[in-house]
Formats: structure tokens, sequence, C-alpha cells
């Protein structure tokens, strides 16, 4: 078998600094039929004559890349093609695979591995501007990847968040020759309902993400006093005076690459055409989107867990290849993690061992089924593979946490076809039932002050740390809690909690799907937010003798977006509005003994801006106003959360 000359490839692709490595087929790779060569720092122009930083590892022989064309597996991502990611790592391993070590696994068994840095990150050219230069440049890549004598005209992808990201954006162009994808995490269905915004609020871990990588950027990493200054941020102290940040006085002043795109983001409140872009709206390219065999992959603790199920739903149907859908009980891309939280899922949780030997397996057996096999091989593909969470003991395991349980079941779709809608209407007596309130007037009040917003306590959150943490854990304050303070008490303790709960149930009910509040409001301002979660209320036990109150899914609104995102309205103080508000999707078995527990609010900080009550565009009011807000809960303004029943015979 002849050899291909990379010296001489990476000389013609314009790469001065490149460098030709080997990797013999010991060491910590896995085994496979060929060693593997990486010429590093190929130079990749885009349409603008960006140059975009490309590793390309071979299979080889001897040292030297094997001359015939091979199918091509590529990731791009803003991370550094050549650092660890952090979600490469199978049970048991304290730190993540190197890059290496994971694009050889797939080189060794025949595959052409393609990690780029984005634009504008590390070493590739241009400005980074976070997720909407992405598709342009994927697609060039995959144009540039199909013109080398290596690449047999098929590509897959792979990545997770933001390389789930930046896959969908090439995907919304239809870039050339993609056969397969595994999106992890990410892939935005719509950027303005989960990721970047949620319900007409700004997600604040846009902030902590970019205080992190700001300080990655070739203009801070260039200047010492400049690094030196970012990295002393408190972004602590700053979370505590949110309503007064403006460009220019903000934690990212010294990043104003950063900060422009940051405040860009968080003051379009309107869904406008940016929100309509290649990489921020999959859904309005669903048509146009790669005829791929795809894996969408997100779990119940991850913010991109409604973008998994909205592209699963659209792309399945207008797609003729497979379109699988897979989601786990982890927070975002710790799928080797059975716990999320403070709470276990069991050893059933991860992937390892459940749903293939490692993730590394998972991903390789899809790419050769539809890569080298064109998915002819006969058997079945199963269209949804999911984790119910839930049938634990409810007692601490060795590590503190709560053991949940749960199992991982396959379904012919998503929603599940069998699903019962099923409303639980909110009660004056602070009650939750199936039936329908008889009252002809009733309503509950609360006080919001947006200067002691509710603190988040887990739920869906990404990229948080150190403000917030993403996962499973018992409603209450505590020391790690941003914002609480000694002496620490339940959220439900709190005056602007409005707490619903079921009697302990008779029997097991299990929730799977996306759920819905639709609640009748009024306030006496112009603007407010409503927010509802649902929790899973463990009865007392030895070791939580107080029970555990475990949040599984929540949803915010602001009321100005109440009946249109294009064309926000205000509130006419004391006019009585319905409402809509959803949740990310979930799966919860609620045992028998157990409550379904609802909380009414109108916060969930920092997870979410603030709302000032003032009717203000968002990041731009300097005061705030204690908002009175009202629940109505009459047989005429039935306020009620819809779930997602499924029928007993698939507990």
């Amino acid at each position: 078998m002849s050899t291909l000359n990379l010296k001489r490839f990476a000389t013609e692709n314009s790469a001065p600094n490149s460098s030709t490595v080997s990797i013999d087929s010991g060491g910590n790779s896995p085994p496979g039929e060929y060693d593997v060569t990486i010429v590093r720092d190929i130079m990749v122009p885009t349409r603008d004559n960006i140059n975009l930083a490309t590793d390309v590892y071979f299979p080889s022989r001897n040292g030297k890349a094997v001359d015939r064309p091979f199918p091509v597996i590529l990731e791009r991502t803003p991370y550094g093609k050549h650092i660890r990611s952090r979600s490469e790592r199978s049970v048991g391993m304290e730190v993540p695979m190197e890059r290496d070590v994971v694009a050889s696994f797939f080189a060794r068994q025949g595959y052409v591995v393609v990690y780029q840095d984005c634009r504008g990150r590390h070493k590739s050219g241009g400005e980074f501007v976070k997720y909407t230069s992405e598709g342009d440049d994927g697609y060039d890549t995959c144009t540039w990847i199909l013109q080398q004598p290596w690449c047999n005209g098929r590509i897959g992808t792979k990545g997770l968040s933001y390389a789930a990201h930046t896959q969908a954006a090439l995907a919304s162009l239809s870039a050339p020759g993609i056969v397969a994808m595994f999106m992890d995490s990410g892939g935005f269905s719509n950027a303005y309902q989960g990721g970047i915004r949620q319900g007409g609020a700004f997600e604040l871990k846009q902030v902590t993400w970019a205080l992190k990588y700001a300080l990655e950027s070739p203009a801070i990493k260039s200047d010492q006093e400049k690094l030196i200054a970012l990295k002393s941020v408190d972004i602590k102290d700053w979370a505590h005076r949110t309503h007064l940040w403006r460009q220019g006085n903000s934690p990212l002043t010294l990043a104003p690459e950063y900060e422009d795109y940051l405040f860009d983001q968080w003051q379009r409140g309107v869904f406008d055409e940016y929100w309509k872009q290649p990489g921020l709206y999959a859904e309005g390219y669903y048509d146009k989107f790669s005829d791929a065999a795809m894996v969408i992959m997100s779990s119940w603790y991850d913010v991109y867990s409604r973008t998994a199920t909205e592209n699963y739903v659209g792309l399945s149907k207008l797609k003729k290849k497979p379109v699988c859908l897979i989601l786990g009980p982890w927070t975002h891309g710790n799928r080797f993690l059975s716990y999320a939280g403070d709470v276990d899922f069991g050893p059933e949780a991860v992937i390892d061992g459940n749903l293939a030997k490692d993730h590394l397996h998972l991903r390789l057996e899809w790419f050769d089924r539809f890569l080298k096999q064109d998915g002819k091989d006969g058997e079945a593909v199963p269209r949804v593979k999911l984790f119910v969470m839930g049938g634990g003991s409810g007692l601490k395991n060795a590590d503190g946490r709560m053991m949940h349980g749960g199992h991982w079941r396959e379904e012919s779709d998503w929603p599940l076809p069998d699903t019962c809608w099923t409303p639980y209407y909110l009660r004056a007596d602070r009650s939750v039932a199936t039936q329908k309130p008889s009252d002809d007037d009733a309503s509950l009040t609360y006080r919001f002050d947006p200067r002691n917003p509710m603190p988040t306590v887990g739920g869906a959150v990404t990229s948080g740390e150190p403000l917030m943490f993403g996962g499973a854990f018992d409603q209450r304050e505590g020391p790690k809690v941003f914002g609480s303070q000694p002496p620490y008490r339940t959220l439900a303790e709190r005056p602007d909690v409005l707490v619903f709960e079921t009697e302990p149930l008779e029997e097991d009910v299990e929730v799977t799907g996306p759920v819905k509040a639709t609640l009748w409001v009024s306030s006496n301002c112009l603007d407010t937010d409503f927010t509802f979660k649902l929790i899973d209320v463990h009865p007392a036990k030895e070791d939580f003798p107080e029970g555990f109150a475990m949040n599984i899914t929540d949803g915010i609104l602001r009321a100005r977006y109440r009946d249109s995102w294009e064309r926000p309205m205000q509130m006419e103080p004391g006019e009585v509005y319905r409402i809509e508000i959803d949740a990310f999707p979930t799966s919860n078995l609620f045992k028998r003994e157990h409550k379904i527990r609802i909380d009414i609010s109108s916060s969930n900080f920092p997870r979410f801006d603030i709302n000032p009550n003032t009717g203000e565009p968002d990041a731009s009011s300097p005061v705030c106003r204690v908002a009175t807000n009202t629940i109505y809960l009459d047989a005429e303004r039935p306020s009620h959360l819809t779930l997602p029943v499924i029928p007993s015979r698939k507990k």
C-alpha cells in the first residue's frame, strides 16, 4: 500500500509552522488496524480570507499516512484543538483523555480525524463572535476537506456543547459531504428559547462563560496587566448589582470583544432576525438541514435538553436517514457520572456498560454504521433512549447523595405516543389536584423584590461556576448557594414563593415529556417575571428527617412576551392575563408516598437576569420596583400545570 506525502501536503496548505508527528500503537491509545500520524496547524482558508488552524490525524503504517481516501470525522471547537475536552472521560477516569488520544482512537479504526480551532480562538485568525460565524466557517471547512485526496467524500461530525453548536450551524447551511452526525448537548434549535435566553429572560451563564474564556483571547494574553486584572475580577461581587451593568462598566470591560457580543445578546430582547441566523436557530433551517444519520444527545439537567427534543421532533419528520434521541439524567456532558448535584441515579445512569462499552465506542458504532456501511446492516435503530429518574431508596449513599434511582428505556418516538396530557390544578389552599377548582373567586398574592431574588438551587445550569451549579438538589438555601444568608432556610419558607403540593401519592406517577404551566396572573407593575418549578418531594426518612424536595424541571416567562416574542407589550397594572410557561422536558417516576410539588415565584437568580419590574428594556433600568403579583385559582381562571403522564404499563 502506498503512502501519502504529508510534508508536501502541509506545504501546499500554507502551514509554515505545521508539524508532523507519528503516534505508535502503544501507550494510552486503544488498539486498532492502523497507527496514527498527525499534521498540526494546517491553515484552512475561509471565503473572507481568514485562516482556521486545523490538526489532521491520518491512519498510517510505519510512520507514514496510508495513501487512500478514508471517511472523515470533523470537530470544530473554541476550546483549543490541542486542549483536553473536559467531557472525554469514562467511568473512573480522574482527568479527561487528551485530544490526541480521542482522535487516535478513531484514526486507528480507519478514519481521518480533523480538529479545528474556531475563528478568533487559539491559533485561528479573525475575531471571535460567539456562535454567529460557525455556519459559513463550517461550510468552508467541509468544502476544503472534500477537496483533499485523503477524503472519500463522506464526512461525520462530533462534539459536545459549542462543538455541537458548530455542527448544527454547518448543517443548517447543508454543508457538503455530511453523512453522519453525533450532536452532544448542543446544536441550538432556538437559542432565544434555550442557551442564551429563555421565556424572554437572559441566561447569565453567558457572563460566567465569557469571563472564563476571555482569558484565552489574544488581546488579553498579550497584555500581562489586563490578564492579571481580568483574573482578579470578583464575579460574585459584580453579581450583586447586575442591574447597574453597562458596556464599559461590567465584569468584561477589560475584554471588549467579549463584552460587545454579550451585551448585544442581552439587549436583544425581541425575537428578530438576529436570532434567526444559522448557528442560533436550527428550527428555521430544518428543511435545508443536512440529511445525515444523527444522534442527538442531552440530559435532564442540561440547558440543551429542549434543544435536543425540538431538533429530534423537527428533523425526524423531514429526513430520510435515521434521527435518534438519547436523554440521560446528567448535568451538561457528564455522562460518565451517575449523579447530578446532590442526587445519585444509580449505576445504570452512565453510558459505560449500559448504552455501549463507553462513549468512544458509542460514537464509533454510529460512525462505522453510517460512514462505512451506510446503515445497510439491516438492524433497526432505536429512535429514542431515555433515562427515567426515580424508584430509588431515598437514602444517602456513601458519598452523602440521595439515592433517587432510575433506569434506561427505549421508546418509538418523542413525545411518547401514549402520553396522557394531564392538568394538575393549583388550589387556594395550596393543594394540587387533577380536578378543576369550583371556587368562584380565589387567588394568592406575593411580593417580589428584585433586590432579594429567589436564589438558583440547581436545575439545567451550564458553565455557571462559581455563581451557580447544575443538577438535582434539596430545595433549600445553604453556604454554596449564591444570594442566600444564614439562617439558611428552605425555599418553601420564602414569602415570595407560593408552594402547592399533592397529598402523598397513592400510586406511582410517571411524568415523561415536555411540561407546561398555564397561569392567570396580574401585577401592579408594567412588567414582571413568573417562574414555576416541578419538585419531587421524598418523604421524611432517617437520612433526611425533613424529607428531600428534589427539583425536576422549571420554566420562566417575562410577562411582556406573554402574547408575542416579536411584539412585547407591557402589562396594565391590575389586569388579569392568561400566560403559558414552557419548562424543559424531563422523565421522572414520582413514587407512591411521594408528593408532586409546584412552586410559583418571579425569579431564579443568578440563572436568569432579574426583572426590575419597571418595563424598561433589558440591561437598561438603573432602578427596581417591588411587584405585587397575584395568581388566580378559581373555576374561570384555573391555573395549572400540564404534565405528560405515562400509563402504568411503562413503569
